[in-house]
């Protein structure tokens, strides 16, 4: 799934999903559950030298999660699933995405776009701080498996001087899971939004040591 199609189908469940479902949940079911949308760009950590990456990355989150109450007071800790898409567009490309281990290279032809995309599944938790304001707190932790990955490129080629898209699938040298801090600072139901990623997303020694600070916002309909 690439990055529009996914964003599309986000909005879609964001906009019809929970407006229909908001309907016939009752109003304590509703405090219950949470379930948002994050968009964001991430700050990828660990660049090599010679891989000069683009200045937004964008990316996107879509989770639910169900909110226990603690001590019968407006704080809350959750627990959900949700599915993650992060990019990493860059002026290079994967020398060998076959080999033993990852290098990227400078693309020297004319291009459009370069970039690798990581979708995970993720189990995120939360620990959320409702004030009387209606300002929220939200500091979590979440784990993802990575279900999908590929390179993208369309441009020119040493092999041919005109503009084609090349898609390959499933880049092994990957880690399986990521994992890293969440923080979700707003008022009802925007929220800045935060996750820094303690994992890097190669393997040890099967790929440059880069991992995510996405940065952006939260919108939860309910």
């Amino acid at each position: 799934m690439n990055t529009r199609s996914f964003g599309f189908l986000v909005l879609f469940i964001m906009l019809f999903g929970s407006m229909g479902f908001s309907q016939i949940i009752s109003e304590n079911a509703k405090r219950k559950i949470t379930i948002g949308f994050d968009m964001f760009t991430d700050l990828w950590q660990n660049v090599p030298d010679n891989m000069d990456v683009r200045t937004i990355h964008q990316g996107a989150n879509v989770f639910g999660m169900y909110n226990f109450q603690i001590n019968k007071g407006t704080s809350t800790f959750g627990i959900g699933l949700g599915i993650s898409n992060h990019n990493l567009y860059s002026h290079s490309r994967i020398d060998n995405i076959k080999g033993d281990t990852i290098v990227f290279s400078p693309i020297t032809e004319s291009f459009k776009r370069s970039k690798i995309n990581l979708t995970y599944l993720d189990i995120p938790f939360e620990l959320k701080f409702r004030f009387k304001n209606e300002m929220k707190l939200g500091v979590g932790f979440k784990i993802g498996y990575l279900i999908s990955s590929k390179e993208k490129y369309v441009g020119d080629t040493p092999e041919q001087a005109t503009r084609v898209t090349i898609k390959t699938k499933t880049i092994a040298q990957l880690q399986d899971y990521a994992y890293g801090f969440t923080l979700r600072v707003g008022y009802k139901s925007v929220n800045l939004f935060g996750y820094y990623q303690i994992s890097q997303i190669f393997n040890n020694e099967r790929g440059p040591e880069l991992y995510p600070i996405s940065v952006g916002i939260t919108l939860t309909p309910f």
